[in-house]
Formats: C-alpha cells, structure tokens, sequence
C-alpha cells in the first residue's frame, strides 16, 4: 500500500512538473514568437496624438495647444488613453489588427519651434527615459501595454536615434537648441556640447550616402554615435523600454546614421530581448536603391517597404504606371531582399499624402487594402485610412481621426482580411506567382505547402472575360472570401486547377483560398536572422510534428528550447561564426525545406571606426576593408566592407568606416582597392591589428601600406 501510494505521489509530482514546464515553455515561446514573426500580423500606425483624446486631464497649455486641432503643428490631444479606449470599445479589435505602432513614446522638447510646430509627433526626443506627459506617464503606458495585450495586440513603439531636436549651434534660444537628457541629467545641447554627444558639420545637402550620415537632417542636431556616452545612453534607453514590455521598434531615418553602429544596436537588442525591428529608409516613386537593399539584408532589421508602397499607389492613385510594373516589383524585390516577407508594407504614412483623396478616390482605396492585405510583407495600415481620411503633405496627413464608423467599406474590408492573415498561413509565409495578367487585372496566388490564397483585381472600369486561368486551388467551389464587399466572384476548379471562365467586374476584387495543415515540416519564417551563441531565434511554419526533433545551423545540431507543430525555439550554439543554413528534422526524420542566411556573429559587437590614411586611388576606384572575422568578411574580398568614405570625417586620401565587429577580439585587417569593374588592389605588408575594446567604440588609425 506504501509503495502503491509513493508511486500515486510520484506520478502526480511528475504530472504536474510535466503540466507546469510545459505550461512554461508554452508561454515562453508564445511570448517570444509574438515578438519576432510578423509575417502573419497586420499593423496599425498611430500618430498617437491625432487618434483620440482619452484623458483631458493631460493636454498641454498654451502656445503649443490646439484645443479644437485647427492647427495641425500643434498639439491635440490625443494619448494613451484615447488608444486603450478605442481597444476597450472594440473598435480596434473589431478591425482585426494585431499590433499597434504607435509614436515615440519618450518626453519630447516643450519649446514651440520658431516656425510655429511642435513635437506631437514624438520625433524631437528631449529625454529617452522619461514619457511624453501629453501621451500620458508610466502608469497609463503600463495598461496600454497590458490591454493591448489581453486583446492578442503587440505594441510597436517608434525610436530616433538619428537626432534629438531643432537646434542652431550659433542661436542657444533656438527651441531647446537641441538638449538632451539622461533621466533628467543634462547632458548636452547643440551648442553646449562638453561631451561631444552631437556632430557639428552643419546641414546636409543630400548629396551622398556619407553627407547624410554624418551632417544634420534640416535643423535638427545630429547625434555623433561613434561617441561612448551617446551609444551607451540610446542602447540603455531602449532597453528600459523592452523592459516594459514593447513588442517591437520601428527606428526611425536608419538611412541617416552609420549602418555599423545599428548593426551593433540589433546585436544588443536581440542579446536582451529579440523583438521585431524595423527602419525607414525612404525611395521615392521609381526609385530602387542596391545600399537600402543591402542594409535590409546585413543589418539585423528589415525596412519600411517603399518599392511596394510607391508601386502601388502609382498603380491605384496616380494610374502612372500598371499591374506589369507592380508585379516586376514583387518579382526583382523577392531577389534583392534576403528576407521579403519581413519588409514592412503599406499604402500611405505619415511621411507622404495620405491614399484618399476625395469620395470618388474610395474605391481605389479599398482595392489598395485588399491587395496590401493579401501580398506579401508585414502589412500596415495608417489611422484612419479605413476612415478614408484625406489629406496632402504634412501636416494635413496627420489630421485627427473623428469618425470611428465600423461599417465602412474599408473597415469591413480591413476585418475580413486580417482574419484571414491569421488563418491561412500562405498569406505570412507564401512565395507570389502571376496567374493571370493585363494592364488593369492582376491575379496573383499565394501558397505555402498545401495553403493557397488566390486574388483577383480589376482596377479598370470595364469588365473582363477572365479564361484559361490555373491556379493551385484543390478541384471544388470557392466563395468570394470578401463577402464581395468589391463585386467579388465565386468561382469553380478543376481537378487540374483549370478555373472555369468568368467575368471580373469593373474595379472588382475577389479572394479565394484553401487552408490544409502539411504533415511534412515547411519553415516559412525564421527570426531574428542573425545573433551570437547563446540568443535564442524562433523558427515558425508547419508540420514540424508534436515530438521534438532535430534542428541543424549548417552542419551543427542545436538545442531545443521549445517545440511544437508550428513553432520551435532554438538556443544559438558557439560554432563557426558566418552565414547558415537552417533545417528542421521532425522526430521520424522528415527534414524541411533550408532556411538561407542565417548570421551568426563572431560575438557582442561594437563599433569600431576604422581609419586608413594615404590611401590613393584613380577615377572609379574605392577602398574597402576585409578581415579575419565574419563581420570583416573572413579575408574574403567579395564580402570586404564598404566602400568607405572620403568626404566629411576625414578627407581624400583619408578614408573610414564606422563598422560592427566582435567586442574583445584580436582582429587582423587590411585595405583593398576595387575599381569599377571589379578588379581588386590588396595593400602590401604585414596585417594590420587591433584589439576591440569590450564596450563602448573605439577608432583605429593607420596608414596604406604600399
């Protein structure tokens, strides 16, 4: 009876171990997916000020105050509160979105600028670990956090690491001339600078990569992050808000500062705590540029999607261009980007007019958010859009939202789509193809194993006799997914995936689709995709099986540290540092598709400035750098960093380089020259060295070895 009862204990002991680990590991792992995969989420941009007024209580007074919101570059109002609300009411959560971006939420300048504007858009940071008190304080910071999460919706939170605010180094009564504190301890101000925490090579021209970089944006004062207080205040400051619990960062003008030291940045982000990240590098319509795609693939964060949303609102705004040159798009990006499904995709933002126009641009509009809703990328939809909020250039595209009407086209439209994100995994993970193509009509299918989602769009205002379309659909019938709230068809397939003919109507827009769970593991998303031994990286998809199996980064097998059919976190081992390929093998052996590109870094990274001088070169040629590690290319020249720059730090036949390299590392280095056809140059000599320190930056400086 004794020994009956200790194994009645036992079993229970064990039982509830077993119900508490995996309740554990459960949560753990929904906790770090929720913060790393994307792909299936849709998210909702809040100028958090122009949303809605929820605590009166908190506007600001005086001069930098619109109580009616009759002047836009003032304050309105709008706060945490107003977000928490319209969560509460289930307006947002009835629109079906699942993360919320809203603005920077740090204390911003109170100085009205000299041309009238204020900081209600939380770009002019005046103090990175205090609130915006207008937004609200920690408290209501605290339930925003906690209410968006009790209703399955992330918080993303805007970060300006580029600059603090407006300054003028001859003009200290210039607003705040710039000053930034560190918990309210002064530390310096444009033209009080003892710490050196900003650059002072006047305004950029625009007229390089490097002159925008290293010279001010307009008039704000430009922070110098090759400086050891200055790196070491904005890494701890976002810190103390991934302590409370944020979800994501979208950083803001990553084109203006040094690609080396927000790699270093993503590398202590992710060490602490991996969230998804972001940035705005900002194109203009038509406009592809080699240096943004490279800094989406090799930075550690993925990038607002202009290509997309300058195509499509040629498309569908402007009628400028069609739908070959959209799908040209979806094609040449799906090469250039190491990781298309992670760029961030929209049709209108803060930073340019806003999608609607007038009433009869509504349509357009609704077919823009069906196609954005159904592509690929992390879909975001700006405040108010679903309003069909109107407005030019800024700030009239930053008008508060005073409707909160759920039975809009675009609100229904929004709700169905979003859902559906959610449901079929094709939408997050799935590859396009073109079905079916002519200047106003573009089908296109997304699948993802057995998942397919079919959609079909009409922009013209004829209809058209849609033959001999193929798709991936399994045989049977197909409702219109979107209830044709767009004078959408149901259609009928084939056993050979023939589409019976019918007719698309004038700006109409179907979407059909099929969900089946594949049985063999497929990876569809892997994040972050880079870190050092040690991170732990969540690898998402399906069929990976309820027994744990294996998971190999190139040829190393790694532990697991949770497991499911649709998830997996691993914990990143101490082997060969460089790029990997990622495998899951399901416990009989059934191995998945390879996951490409895997970063694993040499270890903590810093950022070292390097500085070659007397480093001439002819018409055409640059100079590079390449080295002994992975992050300097491991002595490989077609993977040399640069090419390094030559104009305002130091000048030609000076060159440098801000770069991300491993903390307290023996490194050895030398300097190439490639001309324009590629032929390479190596400098002559012994290897250069040096010891990277093991926080903080540091510059080395040496001479070209002839």
């Amino acid at each position: 009876m004794v020994n009956k009862r200790r194994l009645l204990m036992k079993s229970i002991a064990l039982s509830l171990f077993l119900f508490f680990t995996f309740s554990f590991s459960t949560a753990a792992q929904s906790d770090v997916s929720n913060k790393v995969d994307y792909s299936r989420d849709v998210i909702y941009q809040i100028v958090t000020d122009r949303f809605y007024d929820g605590d009166s209580t908190n506007n600001p007074s005086g001069n930098i105050y619109s109580s009616d919101c009759s002047n836009l570059h003032k304050y309105c109002g709008g706060d945490w509160q107003g977000i928490i609300d319209k969560i509460d009411d289930g307006y947002l959560t009835g629109l079906g979105i699942t993360a919320l971006w809203i603005s920077q939420p740090v204390e911003n300048v109170y100085a009205l600028h000299p041309s009238g504007y204020t900081s209600y858009h939380g770009y002019w940071a005046r103090d990175y670990k205090k609130t915006n008190p207008y937004y609200g304080d920690f408290n209501d910071f605290d339930r925003l956090i906690e209410t968006a999460h009790a209703n399955n919706i992330k918080v993303i939170v805007d970060f300006t690491p580029n600059h603090s605010s407006p300054a003028l180094e001859t003009d200290p009564s210039y607003a705040e001339n710039g000053a930034i504190y560190d918990n309210g301890t002064l530390l310096g101000s444009y033209s009080n600078d003892p710490l050196n925490i900003f650059h002072h090579n006047g305004g950029t021209d625009f007229s390089s990569y490097e002159d925008s970089i290293y010279r001010n944006l307009y008039d704000l004062a430009d922070y110098n992050l090759h400086n050891d207080t200055m790196d070491q205040y904005l890494k701890d400051s976002i810190k103390l808000w991934l302590d409370k619990g944020i979800d994501g960062i979208r950083v803001d003008a990553v084109k203006h500062m040094p690609e080396g030291w927000q790699t270093s940045l993503m590398s202590e982000i992710y060490a602490y705590e991996p969230v998804f990240t972001f940035g705005e590098w900002f194109l203009g319509s038509g406009e592809i540029d080699p240096q943004n795609h490279h800094f989406a693939n090799e930075s550690g964060m993925s990038l607002l999607d202009f290509q997309f949303g300058q195509s499509i609102r040629d498309v569908l705004k402007d009628g400028s261009s069609d739908w070959y040159d959209f799908h040209e798009m979806i094609d040449s990006s799906a090469v250039d980007y190491n990781e298309v499904i992670d760029q961030v995709t929209f049709i209108d933002n803060h930073d340019m007019s806003r999608f609607s126009e007038e009433a009869s641009s509504n349509r357009h509009t609704d077919i823009a958010l069906a196609v954005l809703l159904t592509s690929r990328g992390v879909p975001t939809i700006y405040y108010g859009t679903e309003q069909y909020l109107t407005g030019d250039s800024d700030p009239d595209n930053r008008k508060p939202l005073t409707n909160f009407d759920t039975s809009t086209n675009a609100y229904q439209i929004t709700s169905q789509l979003t859902s559906l994100r959610q449901s079929n995994p094709a939408l997050g993970y799935g590859d396009t193809n073109e079905r079916w193509i002519n200047s106003d009509v573009y089908i296109y299918e997304r699948k993802f194993g057995n998942n397919v989602v079919v959609t079909a769009v009409n922009r013209g205002h004829e209809s058209y006799n849609i033959t001999n379309l193929n798709t991936s659909l399994p045989e049977g019938g197909y409702n219109d997914e979107l209830n044709t709230l767009l004078d959408g068809n149901n259609i009928t397939v084939s056993s050979n995936g023939s589409v019976d003919s019918f007719n698309l109507s004038p700006r109409a827009v179907s979407v059909w689709q099929y969900t089946e769970s594949s049985t063999t593991p497929l990876i569809g998303h892997v994040g972050p995709m880079v870190g050092k031994a040690g991170n732990t990286v969540m690898i998402n998809g399906e069929g990976f099986g309820a027994e744990e199996g294996t998971v190999q980064l190139g040829s190393s097998t790694v532990e697991i540290q949770s497991w499911s059919n649709t998830e997996i976190e691993i914990l990143l081992p101490n082997i060969n540092p460089g790029k990997h390929d990622i495998t899951v093998y399901t416990a009989n052996n059934n191995s998945s598709n390879s996951y490409n590109n895997f970063e694993l870094l040499t270890g903590k990274q810093i950022t070292m400035r390097f500085v070659v001088n007397n480093a001439f070169t002819t018409l055409g040629s640059n100079v590079y750098i390449v080295g002994n590690v992975s992050e300097l290319g491991n002595w490989n020249p077609d993977e040399a960093i640069g090419p390094m720059f030559n104009q305002v730090i130091y000048e030609y036949p000076s060159w440098y380089y801000d770069i991300s390299v491993p903390a307290n590392e023996s490194i050895e280095f030398k300097f190439i020259k490639k001309d324009a056809v590629g032929n390479v140059e190596w400098e002559s000599g012994i290897n250069h060295s040096v010891t990277t320190p093991q926080d903080g930056t540091d510059t080395v400086i040496v001479d070209w070895q002839q």
